[in-house]
């Protein structure tokens, strides 16, 4: 990087409390951030609003939003009118090992750091931001270390000047501590939407996202921002 030039980086922003964190550390660092969002087929659209407002607010260079329709080919319950989102599941069945939840996309993370590594490349940008974390999550496979790490291989020899690094600050991080990281960066989490199966624009209070969505709140012991319809 030459002196005094302001590194790029693209962000992946789904308008989640972990993705917005994601991209406030990145801004925090000094990046100018390059925000690209995904319409990959989810049932709701209320994180592409989420992700609007986001960027907005933590003054995103761009922000891009493509369509990329994933439900013909990775069905969930995100994708399929026809897939129940699970409700009312306790804390130890959301984390319990080898439970890989109805509710996972085949394979989402890897086609959106691809877009993403794609519009770093053109951008010339050096970094590619993910929010992913393995810690009060629901277990799902492409949000693991090794995931990341065979991504960064991967990002090495896919592109033509190679170089890019693959940032995951949250990997290892509760969901406490990334709001509590938020927090002192100033994110105004009241802007973000992480449910799974939202009411009229409000949070289920049932799913698996906002069930992780409230314990961190609770333990950050940080007022929690969401509208929950129950």
């Amino acid at each position: 990087m030459l002196k005094g030039v302001v590194p790029r980086a693209v962000i992946l922003l789904s308008g989640g409390l972990d993705s917005t964190t994601a991209l406030a550390i990145a801004r925090g660092e000094g990046r100018d951030c390059y925000a690209l969002t995904v319409r990959y087929g989810q049932l709701h659209v209320c994180e592409l609003a989420a992700a609007e407002r986001v960027g907005r607010a933590l003054g995103v260079v761009e922000h891009r939003v493509l369509t990329l329709d994933l439900s013909p080919l990775a069905p969930s319950a995100l994708t399929s009118p026809d897939l129940a989102v699970p409700k009312d599941r306790s804390l130890e069945e959301i984390g319990a090992p080898g439970d890989v939840p109805i509710t996972y996309v085949p394979a989402r993370n890897t086609v959106l750091l691809a877009l993403a590594l794609a519009w770093a490349e053109t951008l010339a940008a050096e970094e590619i931001w993910v929010g992913v974390n393995v810690l009060d999550a629901s277990g799902y496979p492409d949000c693991r270390p090794a995931f990341v790490d065979a991504f960064q291989a991967l990002a090495d020899v896919a592109t033509r000047r190679g170089g890019f690094q693959i940032r995951a600050p949250l990997i290892a991080m509760t969901k406490a501590e990334i709001i509590a990281a938020g927090q002192r960066l100033g994110v105004d989490y009241g802007l973000t939407h992480s449910c799974y199966d939202p009411i009229d624009d409000r949070a289920c209070g049932r799913c698996d996202a906002c069930h992780l969505r409230r314990k961190g709140f609770t333990e950050a012991g940080v007022v929690d921002p969401t509208r929950y319809a129950t």
